[in-house]
């Protein structure tokens, strides 16, 4: 793969320096991607293979993983469902496969973004850095917010629903932390993917996997929701009372 050429991230705010695991078995863009964190004042370390990765991550715990998809044995995407087997680790799959399809198959393996090769640094640093912002979220005076059967604990980064707390993804949490904020509205997939990823623009599907995903974990029956619904030609809606959705 190429990069483009780089540009100065100075521009961008970053998180404070954190560990990231670097899952790349191409030196040269190994290297480059290493070298750029560091920059940013990150604790980079690398491995060029999948079961080596899964190892690490179960040993040494990082606060973000890049993930190359195409690794010889174990590829990126069965990578990524064995580290969410044991982690909720936030990882950002680094693929060269551009069609939507091969998206979501990222997605729907646990990824809770992904990047297209070839990539600047710089957009690379700016999906870093938001990622990582999501989990080092400044303390909020309303830390604790209730709406219906969902409580979500800003602080702890925790939402339970009537008492069961759910293992959720840093996006999956951010996007239904968002929703609990916002009950019986309806967003745009635009709306959501601006609010959620901070993305301007990007590809709708992210959405509507991960609002697949959490119909997994939040609804008693995902084919018939009655917490996250679908308003047909517009977007979603968040009903916290099922009793208000009947």
């Amino acid at each position: 793969m190429s990069f483009s050429a780089p540009s100065p991230v100075a521009a961008v705010t970053p998180a404070p320096g954190r560990s990231v695991l670097v899952v790349e078995d191409d030196p040269i863009v190994a290297e480059v991607v290493v070298s750029y964190l560091r920059s940013r004042g990150h604790a980079a370390a690398l491995v060029a293979d999948g079961l080596s990765a899964v190892a690490r991550v179960r040993d040494n715990r990082p606060d973000l993983i890049l993930l190359d998809r195409m690794l010889p044995g174990v590829d990126g995407l069965e990578v990524c469902r064995r580290i969410r087997a044991f982690t909720d680790v936030p990882v950002i799959i680094l693929t060269a496969l551009g069609e939507e399809a091969d998206r979501i198959d990222g997605l729907e393996a646990g990824a809770d973004d992904y990047l297209v090769k070839p990539f600047s640094p710089r957009e690379l640093m700016l999906r870093v850095d938001a990622v990582l912002r999501r989990t080092t979220a400044p303390f909020e005076p309303q830390a604790v917010v209730v709406e219906g059967v969902f409580r979500l604990d800003v602080s702890q980064r925790e939402i339970s629903v009537e008492g069961r707390r759910l293992v959720l993804t840093v996006r999956e949490f951010d996007l239904l932390a968002f929703l609990i904020r916002h009950p019986d509205q309806v967003f745009r997939r635009e709306e959501l993917l601006k609010a959620v990823w901070e993305w301007e623009v990007g590809d709708l599907s992210t959405v509507t996997v991960h609002v697949r995903r959490l119909r997994e974990k939040v609804e008693a029956d995902p084919a018939a929701p009655v917490h996250l619904l679908t308003v047909w030609g517009v977007g979603y809606r968040f009903v916290p009372d099922a009793a208000v959705a009947a």
